[in-house]
């Protein structure tokens, strides 16, 4: 199982990074290579609160992207939340500002993303460490618009 779930990564940081850029697609790029990743998208408050609590399962490469109308100070918690997760939280230009791994399901503990904060991507607790993700790569989708350090539109070399 865990060798077709990495099999699939591998196919998928092959892709070009153009190629995902939807709504429902969320690219990772950095020294690691690339990945791509299936999104819902919670982008009002009514949204951001359930967030993914009471998930009992998510496939490997699925995620919740969480989009601020503003750079700010968050902190999330796991109340409700049943799987192990890793927060990943980006400034307005994609890049990654600090990754919180491995998020214990249920525990009420603030888990803070520091300031400038404008868009937080949850996946399944341990696949950033398993992908060699970390501070300083770039998320890329159409909510961090024209200003991202890897705008939507545009072909990157990979």
């Amino acid at each position: 199982m865990r060798l077709a779930a990495l099999t699939c990564g591998l196919a998928l940081l092959a892709l070009p990074l153009w190629a995902d850029c939807a709504d429902d697609r969320l690219t990772i790029s950095g020294d690691f290579g690339q990945a791509t990743f299936t999104v819902d998208v919670a982008d009002d408050p009514q949204e951001r609160a359930q967030g993914l609590m009471f998930v009992e399962q998510m496939p490997t490469f699925t995620g919740m992207l969480f989009v601020y109308e503003r750079p700010q100070s968050v902190s999330f918690w796991m109340k409700n939340t049943l799987i192990p997760l890793d927060i990943i939280f980006a400034a307005p230009d994609g890049e990654v500002l600090r990754i919180h791994q491995n998020a214990i399901p249920g525990d009420l503990t603030p888990i803070p993303g520091g300031e400038g904060v404008q868009m937080v991507l949850e996946v399944n607790g341990g696949l950033s460490a398993r992908l060699g993700l970390q501070t300083g790569d770039v998320l890329q989708h159409p909510s961090f618009g024209p200003e991202a350090i890897l705008p939507c539109g545009e072909k990157t070399d990979s």
